[in-house]
């Protein structure tokens, strides 16, 4: 496998192109009081076009992106580019993180340092990553499959190609939307290697085995297969054209900027929380990188091939590594955790109290030993929750905490000779309380004048 570093650098008449077509945008007439009812609020199309043909600062966020370690690879045929930044630590763990659709490797950009160096953010550096991102096979800089039959199985094995060739023997995999298809797949495929996946979205197209040999559906499983058809039916008409007539939209979205911020900022708007807000020049920077890579047609390639070749379950077949889940309140529809436990090792289940599932602010790490490799939540959703923005136990395992008067106390399964260490006086309590109710596991009890929640996580769980 020949590696080589990668810088982006946009020609200026490319981008010049950009904002000619940008300026000469025709936009339909919507009727009164449409908004966003039939798709992508004019209004606020309109105000995206006339800061990203203006004042949006392309060189700014090209200047951003650089700053993270990028390669190309050659593997066999395929071009794949990545991201691959070092873990400050005693021992990093490897990690590859899959993004999605409409989404690219900037999904990560804020949590790689979080992940690679935590200690420069109030963390253990015990805790810290090897961290890869790479580029899907026809997104933006990855070169698109020379031939059909090239879905998320596929990529899998060429994740598999690339980790070895950058010397992982084993690693964690991470995704969400494409990305958790991939990851799963990785699980299938290399069980002996992966040694944890962390989804934020359970792929669509994942089946278990269910018959009068398997146990019945229950309530909850019935409700939400119901709750995925009216979805389909509803909102997912972009899904059944992107996997059934792709080249037909392509045209038209790969020839105006105007036309593909429409398809892709209404999904992106639509898919993530509004407490905060997405950032527009995010939004922007992603969907000028399709634009520039001339990669919106090969973009639908995924759709189409991963409908092929479904994660369909037998019987007695199961997803080997242990797995963990973050259900994010604007995510597309989500099964209830027995459904995901009839084929997977479900170690770690937790319901975020805001967020989306896009733009990294969703994500988790894998921690080393086999079976050994519980999840570290790794959030920045949990991040804004907390003033200040974060609260750190060291890398002992704790079983729970008290909350007395101002303090933040740990409970620790083992005698320590300080055993009422003062974690940070200057937290709320209220905060920390909710946030701590919502996670699975931990039970709040009374006791004696103080709280003390039952911490079941194992070691090195994180609240960030």
């Amino acid at each position: 496998m020949f590696i080589k570093p990668f810088s982006i650098d946009i020609p200026e008449h490319a981008l010049e192109e950009l904002r000619h077509r940008l300026r000469n945008t025709r936009l339909p007439e919507p009727l009164a009081g449409q908004g966003w009812d039939e798709g992508m609020d004019m209004d606020v199309l309109g105000e995206l076009l006339a800061y990203w043909s203006g004042a949006f600062d392309w060189r700014a966020q090209e200047t951003a992106l650089n700053h993270l370690p990028q390669f190309v690879a050659d593997i066999g045929e395929q071009q794949v580019h990545f991201i691959h930044q070092r873990g400050v630590g005693p021992n990093p763990m490897p990690l590859i993180l899959t993004h999605g659709w409409p989404g690219s490797f900037i999904e990560m950009q804020r949590i790689i340092p979080l992940l690679t160096d935590p200690a420069s953010h109030g963390g253990d550096p015990a805790d810290a990553f090897d961290v890869v991102v790479p580029s899907l096979p026809g997104y933006t800089f990855s070169a698109p499959f020379k031939q059909s039959g090239m879905g998320p199985y596929e990529v899998a094995g060429l994740w598999g190609e690339l980790m070895t060739g950058l010397g992982y023997e084993q690693f964690g995999a991470q995704g969400g939307d494409i990305g958790a298809g991939v990851s799963s797949w990785l699980g299938v495929r290399f069980p002996g290697r992966v040694t944890g996946i962390h989804l934020n979205y359970i792929p669509g197209s994942y089946r278990p085995p269910l018959g009068e040999t398997e146990p019945a559906l229950t309530e909850a499983e019935t409700t939400f297969l119901q709750r995925a058809a009216a979805f389909a039916d509803a909102e997912g008409a972009y899904g059944h054209i992107q996997r059934t007539k792709p080249q037909s939209l392509a045209v038209g979205l790969n020839d105006s900027p105007a036309g593909l911020l429409a398809w892709m900022g209404e999904k992106i708007l639509s898919w993530c929380d509004t407490h905060p807000a997405i950032d527009r020049d995010w939004l922007l920077t992603n969907v000028t990188l399709y634009w520039l890579t001339n990669c919106i047609g090969s973009s639908f390639r995924q759709y189409v091939e991963g409908s092929k070749r479904p994660l369909l379950f037998n019987h007695g077949e199961r997803l080997k590594p242990p797995v963990g889940v973050a259900l994010f309140p604007k995510e597309l529809p989500m099964p209830p955790r027995s459904w995901v436990e009839r084929c997977c090792d479900v170690k770690h289940w937790t319901v975020m109290p805001r967020g989306w599932s896009l733009c990294g602010v969703g994500t988790a790490g894998v921690v080393g030993g086999g079976y050994q490799g519980i999840f570290s939540q790794l959030s920045l959703e949990i991040q804004k929750v907390l003033t200040p923005p974060a609260v750190i136990w060291p890398s002992e395992k704790l079983v729970g905490i008290y909350l007395c008067g101002e303090g933040i106390y740990p409970r620790w399964a083992a005698k320590r000779p300080q055993t009422r260490h003062l974690i940070s006086p200057g937290i709320p309590q209220a905060p920390v309380l909710r946030l701590l109710r919502s996670r699975a596991g931990i039970n709040p009890l009374a006791t004696g004048g103080a709280c003390v929640l039952q911490v079941g996580c194992g070691y090195r769980d994180r609240l960030l």
